[in-house]
């Protein structure tokens, strides 16, 4: 790397991963090495003739007086074919590679290219010489994995067209010449991205389309939408990590990128270690063959783990512009903020709530804002959808990184620790959570699902509502001293909340289910509700309708190969069990006697 004139400096002052320098004349987030051992870190201040540099690694025996080199350049990442099945830590750094050089624990001062540049791809164009290209155009395309087909870009910037000079098909290694522009540029398979500034599109769409997950408590209740952002928060132990597993693995997007920011080690390891292990149910290939894993654990540096989110957006939003839909899993966003608070202390910066930097919000929109449907330079329709988790101290929702995150996204899954507890998975309370996107998607669940979805979704949530209500009574008095027609409404309630909401993510057949099924099973449930009501007002004992055999298999049902089968099974059984009710019920006056 050539070091300019006043790119090189020393050391004045060391606290943390805030290093102060001086001799050097560089801009804001540029990259540069500090120390003997040339410690990465970035410049986040500058002050007269002092750059101020958070290092990305421990800086314990940096002293004043250490030469510091600036590179010019702004922190990027490599983007190109062999992203996929990577694992990396915060600043891009492959972590399989890492380790294979020197073993479990990573010395300092030691760098890696984020890509493998000794490894050749087949390319094959999709352009001839003499076209003309925009920014952004797919010129080619590289097989990555065995699902994925990686398309080439023409670089975003400059923003300029030009006609294809020359274009070739071959094996190229990621940083060789595949061709040029008439203006002189040359076109490799690699790009580099400063990871800080999103990457550019067309036009951001309004976001009309669900992210489909298969877990019947989001997509029926409070669905997201691709292109979205969403927050899982919740306290130790409540199921988020497992609830990003569940999305990673079953929602409909081609691409996912999951990011371990300041997690536990051991947390961190059952990732990396299950990840390789799943199979993905489109394909039946490892879901790593379209997985992206960004690890930055809690006792890795605080400066790396502020930086992992940045990377993991941006890798998103390179897949985004090759027309993919995809889902960047954040775990957890806490974690990034109090990676923010320790380098604003160290900076001597005036904090504000709870000691959190007075720019938190500000962070944590432009983090969320670079979700979105969009048309892309090349026309293709994409998404980033973004889903962070949340870890607040105690499980207290009132806390400043908690409560910033509500007023960006517009999806709230709120996990509840007494729900977890009473083994009800996945632990979302349905009272405290909500979507936004509700109104903007009841079209497409009304034209691709049913046209009594909406009527169904409102009957079920109206139901909750009433039954969190009554609880309260029946806290004082026991639910018998209820009148009968709030009894079976409780009985109802239970029904959607065992049978329906809670689902079992390690059951081969309940962890995911289809839109058409969690209609079903619903519709099925709303069924029995209406039957029940009439049985009840013609007499019918309330004991005799709470204990007919097809709402006992109901529960079953969902864990069944067969389900159409057996729910038509089910539904048939039901029809005839309260019809026969209605043959042998007394009839009533209107006086209320027999």
């Amino acid at each position: 790397m050539i070091v300019k004139p006043r790119d090189k400096g020393a050391v004045w002052r060391v606290s943390g991963p805030v290093v102060t320098a001086t001799g050097i004349a560089p801009r804001m987030y540029d990259v540069v090495f500090v120390g003997e051992e040339r410690l990465m870190g970035e410049v986040i201040g500058l002050e007269l003739d002092k750059s101020i540099i958070q290092v990305y690694e421990d800086t314990s025996g940096v002293r004043p007086g250490e030469p510091v080199a600036a590179t010019g350049n702004p922190l990027q990442v490599e983007l190109g074919p062999g992203l996929m099945r990577s694992i990396y830590d915060g600043i891009q750094r492959p972590l399989p590679v890492l380790r294979d050089t020197m073993g479990d624990f990573i010395k300092r001062g030691v760098t890696a290219p984020g890509l493998d540049h000794a490894k050749a791809w087949k390319f094959v164009p999709t352009v001839k010489p003499k076209d003309m290209v925009l920014p952004g155009a797919i010129i080619g395309t590289v097989q990555e994995t065995k699902n994925v087909l990686h398309r080439v870009l023409v670089p975003p910037l400059p923003d300029r067209k030009a006609k294809v000079a020359e274009l070739h098909e071959g094996s190229y290694k990621v940083d060789d010449v595949i061709g040029r522009l008439e203006d002189g540029r040359e076109l490799r398979l690699m790009q580099r991205w400063p990871v800080r500034f999103g990457r550019p599109f067309l036009e951001k769409k309004l976001p009309d389309i669900p992210l489909i997950t298969g877990q019947r408590i989001f997509d029926t209740l409070f669905p997201v939408a691709k292109g979205g952002t969403a927050a899982i928060p919740g306290p130790f132990g409540s199921g988020k990590t497992v609830m990003q597993h569940q999305l990673a693995k079953w929602s409909d997007s081609e691409i996912v990128v999951y990011i371990g920011c300041g997690e536990r080690g051991n947390e961190m390891t059952e990732v990396l270690t299950e990840f390789p292990e799943l199979k993905d149910p489109k394909t039946g290939e490892p879901l790593m063959e379209r997985t992206v894993l960004i690890a930055n654990t809690s006792n890795m540096p605080v400066a790396a783990r502020e930086a992992s989110v940045y990377t993991g957006v941006t890798i998103a939003e390179y897949y985004r512009d090759m027309g993919y839909n995809v889902s960047l899993m954040a775990d957890s966003t806490s974690r990034w903020a109090e990676a923010m608070r320790e380098i604003s202390s160290r900076l001597e910066e005036m904090p504000g709530e709870e000691g959190y930097p007075a720019y938190l919000a500000a962070k944590l929109a432009a983090f969320y804002e670079r979700a979105g449907r969009v048309t892309t330079l090349n026309h293709q329709d994409a998404s980033v959808t973004i889903i962070g988790a949340v870890s607040p101290p105690g499980g207290d929702f009132s806390e400043p990184v908690t409560q910033n995150t509500l007023r960006i996204v517009k999806v709230f899954w709120a996990l509840d620790a007494k729900l977890a507890n009473r083994r009800h998975f996945p632990a979302i309370n349905w009272l405290n959570s909500y979507s936004l996107y509700n109104n903007i998607l009841e079209k497409w669940f009304v034209d691709n699902v049913s046209p009594d979805f909406a009527k169904l979704h409102h009957w079920t949530m109206e139901l909750l509502q009433k039954e969190a209500e009554l609880q309260d009574i029946v806290q004082l008095v026991g639910s018998d001293a209820l009148p009968e027609e709030q009894q079976l409404l409780l009985d109802v309630a239970r029904l959607v909340r065992e049978v329906f909401l809670q689902q079992n993510a390690f059951h081969d057949v309940d962890t995911y289910s289809p839109m058409t099924r969690q209609f079903a099973l619903l519709s099925t449930i709303k069924r029995y509700n209406d039957l029940s009501v009439k049985a009840l007002q013609n007499g019918s004992p309330l004991e005799s309708i709470t204990s007919i055999k097809a709402k006992d298999l109901l529960g079953k049902i969902r864990f069944e190969v067969q389900f159409d089968k057996e729910l038509a099974s089910a539904v048939k059984l039901m029809e005839e069990e309260f019809e026969s009710m209605a043959t042998f019920a007394p009839t009533k006056t209107p006086d209320g006697g027999e």
